[in-house]
């Protein structure tokens, strides 16, 4: 038998598990269970009425947060020369070429993300197996890949988010922390319900959103309504 410690016996009291909420209350919900000893992240999970083995139906995308995601992601570039000054200048934890691809075949990848400039491609291919299973892999798509080393950096430390399908059609993010005010995590829940819709793979019929949760580190998962 699983056991349920105290405090998660109180946050599966303090809602009814069966209903689906508003938004708002979702978020007041998650918020007055985050009771860690540490600021929780808030995630939001989404079940797609896809299918994830189709490649025509894999949904990804990325999405700036208006109010940040409250974490500090560690950005590795690959640039040469002035792009290089360029990331180092706009707050890349790590700059680099030869000696950054170095770095990650011997397994030392302190950083959450990557960026390159398009030149840089065919040296990332040859970690490409590495960063690739890690979701590390800069894309065009993503504006991972780009001579805008500077923006693509700034949009990473202010807030950007990746989402990706998983098996089953899910998604998951953080969307903020625990600490920030009902509001903003609203904002930034929007924003990325917002982005997940844009990206609706055509020929999807009927409902698209299946399922939406929201729930923290620690805690138990609401299950809400796509917002009005």
């Amino acid at each position: 038998m699983v056991h349920v410690g105290k405090r998660l016996k109180k946050a599966y009291q303090s809602f009814n598990q069966g209903k689906v909420y508003t938004l708002e209350e979702a978020v007041k919900l998650v918020k007055t269970n985050a009771t860690a000893k540490f600021d929780e992240t808030i995630e939001i999970a989404m079940n797609l009425n896809i299918d994830s083995r189709k490649t025509d139906q894999n949904v990804r995308g990325i999405v700036q947060l208006p109010n940040g995601t409250g974490k500090n992601y560690r950005v590795a570039v690959f640039a040469k020369g002035v792009k290089a000054d360029e990331a180092t200048k706009a707050g890349a934890d790590i700059v680099g070429a030869e000696d950054l691809m170095e770095k990650i075949q011997a397994g030392d990848m302190p950083f959450e993300r990557c960026i390159a400039t398009p030149d840089m491609m065919g040296l990332v291919g040859r970690v490409g197996k590495i960063l690739g299973p890690r979701g590390l892999m800069p894309n065009p798509k993503l504006g991972t890949v780009t001579m805008e080393v500077a923006q693509a950096v700034a949009a990473v430390k202010g807030g950007q988010v990746e989402y990706r399908t998983e098996k089953g059609g899910i998604i998951h993010s953080g969307v903020g922390k625990a600490s920030f005010q009902e509001k903003a995590l609203v904002e930034n829940i929007i924003a990325y319900i917002d982005a997940v819709q844009k990206a609706r793979p055509n020929g999807i019929k009927g409902t698209y959103i299946k399922k939406m949760t929201l729930t923290s580190t620690m805690g138990v998962g609401v299950h809400f309504e796509i917002p009005a």
